[in-house]
């Protein structure tokens, strides 16, 4: 069984004039837990709080134990990952998707052609993207960073009537670490995990939250006023040794044991 891993993050805002905005930067089930702001919890382990110009700092840190496996797919679960949505245009890759990966029929083989296609052809390169970017700019520039790789995974998946949505997570042995987005989708009832940059084994990742993509697992969403968050440092560490991952096997987001 996973051992208890160790999660922790700092944000640093610049606020210029009074805001609001929501975090979502908290672990579902965290066996302990801090935050150093007063903030209200909302649904979904989101937390919103008001801020008043000046600097701004944000600690999180928490133990997590072994997670529960994701509940089996709903027929609501499957029409929400079936969509479009901003960054994923699924419906406008419908030609491509069918023409690459269209003739290999099964549905788990056909995910894991996609995501050895989009980690051959891409570039894992900082700064190549930006918050407007989505999946049809990551295809026709070849770069990217993970919520890059992950939106255009999904949206491939989608184009094809394969289900699937984004999980941002704390992913132990990640280098340089950070914030990660990976996608899963919906194969026999069941939500299996993807990482197409293959930068973290997947047994060990830590699910934050859950959307159909970054729109909705923003670590940090202003509502109103104006800041800015030039300071961010992120720690996941794994119980024992991290495992090796081929990126082949069927992986569930807190199914495997490390």
């Amino acid at each position: 069984m996973r051992g208890v891993s160790e999660i922790a993050c700092l944000l640093g805002f610049d606020v210029t004039e009074p805001a609001e905005l929501v975090l979502q930067i908290a672990v579902p089930s965290p066996l302990t837990e801090t935050l150093s702001v007063d903030a209200v919890e909302l649904p979904g382990r989101q937390h919103y709080l008001r801020a008043e110009p000046g600097k701004l700092i944000v600690e999180y840190r928490a133990t997590v134990g072994p997670q529960p496996a994701p509940a089996p797919v709903t027929a609501f679960d499957r029409i929400v990952a079936m969509r479009p949505s901003r960054y994923c245009p699924s419906d406008r890759v419908t030609g491509f998707a069918a023409t690459q990966f269209g003739s290999i029929g099964d549905p788990t083989a056909t995910v894991r052609a996609i995501t050895e296609w989009v980690f051959e052809h891409l570039a894992y390169t900082v700064g190549s993207s930006g918050p407007t970017t989505d999946a049809i700019d990551t295809l026709l520039t070849g770069a990217g960073v993970c919520r890059d790789y992950a939106h255009l995974v999904a949206t491939l998946c989608r184009a094809l009537d394969i289900p699937a949505r984004v999980a941002a997570v704390y992913a132990p042995g990640l280098s340089p670490m950070d914030f990660h987005l990976v996608v899963e989708t919906a194969l026999d009832g069941e939500w299996r995990v993807w990482d197409a940059t293959r930068l973290a084994p997947r047994q060990t990742l830590i699910r934050i939250a859950t959307g159909r993509d970054a729109a909705d697992t923003a670590l940090a969403t202003t509502l109103s006023g104006m800041l800015t968050m030039p300071e961010m440092t992120v720690l996941a560490i794994a119980d024992g040794d991290l495992p090796i991952d081929d990126h082949v096997a069927l992986v569930s987001l807190g199914e495997a044991a490390v």
